[in-house]
């Protein structure tokens, strides 16, 4: 049989993109949101099973749905051996970088040898702006194709293992990758962002909720729509979904409120943001990370370590 290469696609709007491009290949969409919700290193029947617990939980979607769209997807990477090059198209974003960790650790484990290279989001020579992969012109897209990442056996290596952290209980232990050099030039900045992610030790918010209360404190907002818009737009590298920010906006209801058409910190709220008060008793949920428990370790700023409670 021909070989070919192998594109895996982390979205169906760039799929979409792609496919107008006629790149030659074969397409796999990666359809999930690991950066949430428990995860194993070992992506087999075990690994579905708790995956589809919490996304019909947590999101209301269904086994069936959990099957079609990403089982179904994954369960063609069995005809690896057809391949002879693989292409990842992931953006620069936690939520992204989570899912091609998965990606390359698949893929590793059915064949080392496989040569794999990345396309990322990334401000090119000649370009004006930095902008998401799903957001670039057909031209542009076909630029970054061109100057994709070949990502060579430690870059692999890597990846493997910081997957293999993230689905462990001790993410104390990702603290020392934030400053390994690969060729992902954007993987430490998002195992930051994931370490952030922790309650902060004085006042029990993480980074990116406090992040939230910092927009409604200095813009004039009106309302939760209009909240959602902002928190999407500026939340940094997790690249959280609309349905991912909008449950953390419901979480974080309790510190803010509508007063005069305008959404406004409460007291409660006030004290996040100056950390004058620490919240955690009140926020403690059983959220996961992974295979870490959120509120089992605090973030401390002032050090940039995890502490375990």
């Amino acid at each position: 049989m021909e070989k070919r290469t192998l594109h895996i696609v982390n979205g169906d709007s760039l799929a979409e993109q792609m496919q107008e491009l006629n790149l030659p290949g074969v397409l796999i969409i990666w359809r999930e949101l690991l950066c949430e919700g428990p995860t194993q290193k070992d992506i087999n029947a075990d690994f579905y099973k708790l995956r589809k617990k919490f996304l019909q939980k947590t999101y209301n979607i269904s086994a069936e749905n959990y099957e079609e769209r990403f089982i179904n997807e994954i369960k063609r990477l069995k005809f690896l051996k057809n391949y002879d090059h693989v292409v990842l198209w992931f953006e620069f974003d936690l939520f992204c970088h989570i899912n091609m960790l998965a990606a390359i650790s698949i893929l590793a484990d059915k064949n080392r040898e496989i040569p794999i290279s990345l396309v990322c989001s990334k401000k090119l020579q000649g370009e004006k702006e930095f902008q998401p992969l799903s957001q670039l012109s057909l031209k542009e897209l076909e630029n970054h194709y061109k100057n994709s990442i070949q990502l060579n056996t430690e870059d692999i290596e890597t990846a493997v293992l910081i997957w293999e952290l993230y689905c462990g209980d001790n993410p104390l232990k990702l603290k020392p990758q934030i400053k390994v050099n690969t060729n992902f030039e954007y993987l430490s900045s998002c195992v930051r962002a994931h370490i952030e992610r922790f309650p902060n030790s004085i006042t029990g918010i993480n980074s990116l909720e406090r992040n939230v209360l910092r927009l409604i404190e200095g813009h004039n907002i009106k309302s939760s729509n209009h909240l959602l818009g902002y928190a999407l737009q500026y939340q940094g590298y997790y690249g959280y979904s609309d349905s991912q920010m909008q449950r953390l906006l419901d979480k974080l209801s309790i510190f803010y409120e509508i007063k005069d058409d305008r959404i406004v910190l409460t007291e409660k709220g006030e004290q996040a943001v100056q950390g004058k008060k620490n919240f955690y008793r009140e926020l403690k949920n059983g959220e996961i990370f992974g295979g870490a428990k959120m509120y089992d370790f605090l973030y401390e700023s002032e050090t940039h370590r995890l502490l375990k409670l």
